[in-house]
């Protein structure tokens, strides 16, 4: 360690106390990522309990000229929250400051800290009568901060939004170590830029997010979930559309699961039900009303009586209790854990006009099989807003990791160029981090890199914030 280091370590431990700054032992819980693709070295983890603490742990890295990763969960899939393996960096937990600030019913808002877990603000909104809708597979343990950093999607954006959407506002810590203050749930405030949005989505690299003011929604008076099996993949872009003209704002849910992706799901977790025959792919439809179950169930059974007769789905099955919804959910969201249990795969986190989805499909999947032979596509994700996770497992026999190391970067090619030639986006909710930094280099328009660089270098001109991830 040298003197520099050392007297930095001495800082960080005057600004939030000594127990509070790790710099020995076991550190993976931070340093390597989810994923187990990324691992780093940090100089020091420093866990503030406090956005004052949080300045001070910025201020005294930009004295000794230290970057700083913040990270929350560390539950991300591009590379974005784990440091480098310079040891040079300091790594921010924010996983201390997990308080509810306040809950407005009036105003319909909560106010948390950035280190609050996704589904324990769940839990406090329902308490108060009311529902946070932004939900996804890692809400067990990922943070409302890392969320809003990446600008997180989920399983009910068709109908209330990304995190974006469901922000009213923000307290930041910036580059320099000041705190802007802009927590106040107002749905209109048109003073000058939106510098909400600027942090938002900005994966650190801009400001590190120490709070947020989030929008809570009433409770629905009855939710229904269900399963169907479609034939093909425009089908269930039909059903969507049927879904839509009969269910209105109601439909909260609309994911796809292609039979490979169950298929696994089977495999590594057999003990979870099977409400249906296997089937090309599998649709998991969620509704919500305002006017009770009677009414609910009446308009979602003739959904998919309409769906049978005019030949979009070919089995249905409703769940009937909550146990039995909760359930179903499971079997959607088992898919990633199931992918992992398999092997190591090329992930791809992927956005297209919905219309585009079934010719889209058509066309990668050849490529990939031609290119690949005996290639398996876990294709699954949110046909409701056009979000698809359309990963690539080795083929069977074949070790998953030399396969991911000898083809990413072929497969991501054949992937991201159809991608783009269906004018979509090769990062729909996980980020670009490391992972993907190249990526935006090459296929985002040079005026909008320019723009990006331009704010990056305002906001953080010694690039302190996370450096090397998005640009």
């Amino acid at each position: 360690m040298t003197m520099d280091a050392a007297a930095l370590i001495d800082a960080l431990r005057a600004a939030v106390g000594a127990p509070q700054v790790l710099v020995d032992g076991d550190l993976s819980a931070w340093e390597l990522d989810w994923r187990k693709r990324w691992r780093g070295k940090a100089l020091a983890v420093v866990r503030p309990g406090s956005t004052a603490e949080v300045a001070a742990v910025v201020k005294a890295c930009a004295a000794h000229g230290a970057s700083v990763v913040p990270q929350g969960g560390n539950t991300g899939l591009v590379g974005g929250g784990v440091p480098d393996d310079s040891g040079t960096q300091v790594l921010l937990s924010l996983s201390r400051m997990n308080r509810v600030r306040a809950i407005d019913a009036a105003n319909l808002t909560m106010t948390v800290d950035a280190g609050c877990v996704l589904q324990v603000l769940q839990q406090q909104a329902d308490d108060a009568g009311l529902l946070l809708p932004l939900s996804l597979a890692a809400e067990g343990s990922c943070t409302i901060g890392g969320n809003l950093a990446t600008n997180a999607g989920g399983t009910q954006v068709l109908r209330y939004g990304n995190a974006r959407e469901l922000c009213l506002g923000l307290e930041v810590v910036t580059a320099d170590g000041e705190v802007w203050d802009g927590l106040a749930g107002l749905r209109k405030d048109n003073t000058g830029y939106d510098l909400r949005d600027l942090f938002i989505g900005s994966e650190g690299t801009l400001g590190i997010i120490t709070a947020a003011t989030l929008k809570l929604h009433p409770k629905p008076a009855a939710s229904l979930t269900a399963l169907a099996a479609c034939a093909n993949l425009a089908q269930c872009v039909a059903l969507l559309a049927l879904a839509q003209s009969r269910l209105g704002p109601g439909l909260t849910g609309f994911e796809v699961m292609g039979d490979f992706a169950l298929a696994l799901v089977h495999r590594h977790f057999p003990q979870l039900p099977r409400p249906l025959a296997p089937a090309p792919w599998t649709v998991l439809l969620e509704y919500a009303d305002t006017e009770g179950l009677d009414t609910a169930r009446t308009r979602f059974e003739s959904l998919l009586e309409a769906a049978l007769e005019q030949a979009l789905i070919g089995d249905a099955a409703v769940a009937e209790s909550l146990a039995q919804s909760a359930a179903l959910w499971h079997l959607r969201e088992s898919i990633p854990l199931a992918q992992a249990e398999e092997g190591l795969n090329v992930k791809h986190d992927i956005a297209l006009p919905v219309s585009a989805i079934p010719a889209f499909c058509e066309r990668t999947d050849a490529a990939l099989r031609e290119a690949y032979p005996g290639v398996r596509l876990v294709n699954f994700g949110h046909l409701g807003d056009g979000n698809l996770h359309y990963n690539v497992q080795a083929p069977e026999g074949t070790p998953a990791g030399a396969f991911l190391a000898a083809h990413e970067h072929g497969i991501n090619r054949i992937v991201y160029d159809a991608v783009q030639a269906f004018d979509g986006s090769f990062s729909a909710e996980h980020g670009i981090g490391a992972l993907k930094r190249d990526e935006l280099a090459e296929r985002k328009s040079p005026v909008a890199l320019k723009l990006m660089r331009a704010i990056k270098q305002a906001l953080d001109p010694q690039n302190r914030m996370n450096p090397g991830r998005v640009l």
